[in-house]
């Protein structure tokens, strides 16, 4: 068993980090609101910290899954920051979902430190968090990637190593890609059903059985029927993920035409005061132009 830090408790990191206290992992956890910290100790036991520093001190492993790239140097970087306290040897694990630019940065700076780094992206939502059924997309050397991967089959489906450092969030960018596309498409084909008036449990029944079938249509078919949105995977934070992917794909020379269109549409949910809604909200855009 190791000595873990785990760095901020939202929807995923929550449970997250209470599947490696389960698996009888030490952990000691941070999150920038200390209630959570607090209200995760108390379900969970293990101990919390008031600065990442303090939860990374004399860890092994250092686990985050904060909001974006900011967050993610806030938490790494200086006094405060957990590399300040890891010792040399100790890997530093983030599954945030950022740019492959901020990963290749911060892996250089723990290299100077003597300090694994692996990037490791996850996907599988807020459920997969809590059944410990998560997609991990890996980045870092070899051995870094071997020594993380045992601590993170305690909420693992899967778990690959992609490549080099930032691999890992460039193929959680492809998932992202598919998962706009493939929502824009589920919306309008049950709006279509809708205005056809066929009856949307009966067409999933059928389509879903064949090459049309999803996660997606699976397990969000019936919430999008019920025009009920107050859960899973935010607007804002897909729109932060798109936004990743296109300027990558600036970078790269790739072209993205249907994830550059998704991501206005996803614009226009926010404007509808969508922004917490489930990404599976797409089809709240489509009845609303009627």
């Amino acid at each position: 068993m190791a000595r873990i830090a785990f760095l901020g408790l939202g929807v995923m990191g929550f449970p997250m980090a209470g599947h490696l206290a389960a698996k009888g992992h030490e952990v000691t956890v941070y999150n920038r609101t200390a209630a959570k910290a607090e209200a995760w100790v108390k379900r969970h036991k293990g101990d919390w910290a008031a600065t990442p520093a303090d939860a990374a001190r004399d860890a092994e492993f250092v686990m985050a899954c904060v909001g974006n790239d900011d967050d993610l140097r806030a938490v790494c970087l200086g006094d405060a920051g957990a590399f300040a306290a890891m010792t040399a040897g100790a890997v530093f694990v983030d599954h945030t979902t950022v740019s492959a630019q901020v990963t290749r940065e911060l892996a250089g700076v723990a290299a100077a430190q003597g300090l694994g780094f692996v990037d490791a992206p996850v996907s599988g939502g807020q459920a997969g968090a809590e059944n410990g059924q998560l997609s991990i997309m890996c980045g870092g050397s070899a051995d870094d990637y071997a020594r993380a991967e045992p601590v993170m089959a305690a909420y693992a489906r899967i778990c690959r190593r992609m490549g080099a450092s930032g691999a890992g969030q460039l193929a959680k960018m492809c998932n992202q890609i598919a998962i706009a596309g493939l929502v824009q498409g589920l919306s309008e084909a049950l709006h279509f059903a809708e205005k056809a008036g066929l009856s949307i449990s009966e067409v999933v029944e059928v389509i879903s059985q064949g090459a049309a079938g999803s996660w997606q249509m699976q397990n969000r078919y019936k919430t999008m029927e019920e025009n009920r949105f107050d859960f899973g995977f935010a607007v804002d934070w897909m729109r932060k993920d798109l936004g990743i992917c296109l300027a990558t794909a600036n970078d790269t020379g790739a072209s993205l035409p249907v994830t550059a269109l998704v991501d206005q549409f996803y614009k226009d949910v926010q404007k509808m005061g969508g922004g917490r809604w489930d990404t599976s909200s797409l089809i709240a855009r489509l009845r609303a132009l009627g």
